[in-house]
């Protein structure tokens, strides 16, 4: 476990979150290794694409592992300027979690929640590490991150 793991296992404990981190031996860093370490399908997890709006601030686009973040609907729904792919320099430095653990919740950010991830009853997010997964329901993860639930995916 590293201490990027640790800080969110912390917060996990520390704001009483109903939520399961779970190290793995084998990399976690796709949607298809993520899903192969947890025993479910792609569609069990979520990515959160890190974007970068006009003024700097951090967007959190959050969809099922299965689909792709459309940037213009991103910008529909927050009604701005289309935003960027954030760098991994930007992630870490904006999240706190290197690219490919950064979970869906934690830090300062707005986020936005594809509708098809709350069709699911639980779903699996960045554990804070390639290697890690948190495991917790997406009605849980909404109440986190105080996320707007609109369609973001293509």
């Amino acid at each position: 476990m590293n201490a990027f793991e640790q800080k969110l296992i912390d917060f996990i404990h520390d704001q009483q979150i109903e939520a399961e981190h779970i190290h793995y031996d084998q990399s976690c860093h796709t949607v298809q290794e993520a899903a192969d370490a947890a025993g479910t399908s792609p569609s069990d997890l979520v990515k959160n694409i890190c974007l970068i709006d006009q003024t700097e601030n951090l967007i959190v686009a959050i969809v099922s592992g299965d689909d792709r973040v459309s940037l213009s609907r991103v910008s529909q729904a927050l009604q701005i300027e289309q935003a960027r792919i954030a760098a991994a320099d930007e992630i870490l430095q904006k999240t706190g979690y290197p690219c490919g653990g950064v979970p869906s919740f934690g830090y300062q950010a707005t986020f936005l929640v594809d509708p098809k991830v709350m069709d699911k009853e639980i779903v699996y997010t960045g554990g804070g590490s390639a290697n890690s997964l948190v495991r917790l329901k997406s009605q849980e993860l909404l109440k986190i991150n105080l996320g707007m639930v609109t369609r973001i995916r293509k």
